[in-house]
């Protein structure tokens, strides 16, 4: 089998500080091009940070809200629409949307994903 996708150094992946956070807010992210929440995610001693996902589709609210996630934390802010965004939440592509990457319950806010 082949592959279309370009190589990435494992230095690549080492630039990125993904991290273990719990979130604590979602609320629907208003005058957004698509439907999406704003959600507020802590992150342990690195702290609370904002961002948004378009996973409305898959989770309500009260799905979300104590629900681990893995994050990149240190991406630059982005600002999306009147939102700052300051980490980026991951997910799988599927069919019916983005379906949460999650971590057993074990894992700390803060942890680092290897």
């Amino acid at each position: 089998m082949t592959s279309n996708h370009e190589h990435a150094s494992f230095d690549n992946f080492l630039a990125l500080d993904l991290r273990v956070g719990t979130i604590v807010e979602a609320i629907p992210l208003e005058k957004a091009k698509k439907p999406a929440y704003k959600m507020r995610i802590d992150f342990g001693e690195l702290g609370v940070k904002k961002t948004s996902a378009q996973i409305m589709d898959l989770y309500s609210i009260d799905a979300l809200i104590g629900r681990k996630v893995i994050a990149v934390v240190n991406f630059p802010p982005k600002q999306i629409g009147t939102f700052m965004s300051e980490c980026l939440v991951l997910g799988g592509l599927t069919s019916s949307g983005v379906a949460l990457l999650g971590i057993d319950s074990i894992a700390q806010n803060g942890d680092k994903i290897a």
